[in-house]
């Protein structure tokens, strides 16, 4: 399970919000670039950056964007695509990986599986009570079982998906919501986003079945180094291996 570190910006800073409610900004840096490099040099191959005022007015920041390519590490980035030229705009401005969420929950999302290749594009499905929510998760959405099954369907091969009452809060991840979506799409490949407060909830994601989970305020708080977090998923996954070894069958 890949350990993805989140910087998320607003205002030209990295910041980071509780439950996605944008009045509950926690500030860690004026240099949202500057945290990014640092965990490149932590040792980061893919760092996930969300521009909020860009999620929350579907306006993308180029000017960001192309500050973001420009990098030597490889940046996930979620804000403001809600088109198909603008998505070919930031995947030739350097963006490895976008994230789509607003645009899958209405009638846009076909328009991207038949230009975007599916493999560079991650299906953000972020919910909150059931729904899957878009427009910086102000709007009602759809529900999110029929959203993720909407990108399956699409060929879309990448889904992040986020508990939203769990977000920033540090108390563990939406293991319902997770499992549910693993069942779901049991080979897609599954990011787990919200709630990660402990060394021993990347255990339960790699238990999980999860194949990458993204890392925000745990880092910032240094509740473990993103060292500590590698070197725990590395040891629970080879761990899992052996007990499923020693079954005699391959673990999931």
């Amino acid at each position: 399970m890949q350990v993805i570190p989140a910087v998320d910006v607003l205002g030209g800073r990295a910041v980071r919000l509780a439950q996605g409610d944008y009045e509950a900004i926690t500030q860690y840096s004026d240099d949202p670039l500057a945290v990014v490099e640092e965990w490149a040099a932590s040792g980061a191959e893919l760092v996930h950056v969300v521009d909020l005022e860009a999620a929350r007015s579907g306006v993308p920041d180029f000017g960001l964007i192309r500050q973001l390519g420009s990098l030597e590490v490889p940046i996930q980035y979620g804000g403001g695509i809600r088109t198909p030229s603008v998505a070919e705009a930031a995947f030739q401005a350097g963006l490895a990986r976008l994230v789509i969420g607003s645009a899958l929950l209405d009638d846009s999302a076909a328009m991207f599986a038949s230009r975007i290749d599916v493999q560079a594009i991650v299906a953000g499905i972020d919910v909150r009570r059931g729904r899957a929510r878009g427009s910086g998760w102000r709007d009602e959405g759809i529900d999110g079982d029929e959203a993720l099954a909407r990108v399956l369907d699409l060929g879309l091969t990448s889904v992040l998906a986020t508990g939203i009452e769990t977000d920033g809060m540090m108390t563990g991840p939406d293991l319902e919501l997770l499992s549910r979506f693993r069942s779901s799409a049991p080979v897609c490949h599954l990011i787990a986003s919200g709630g990660v407060g402990s060394l021993d909830d990347l255990g339960l994601l790699v238990d999980l079945g999860a194949d990458a989970v993204v890392v925000g305020r745990a880092l910032y708080e240094r509740r473990f180094t993103y060292g500590e977090a590698v070197a725990r998923v590395s040891h629970h996954t080879e761990t899992k291996a052996r007990r499923w070894g020693d079954h005699g069958v391959a673990p999931p």
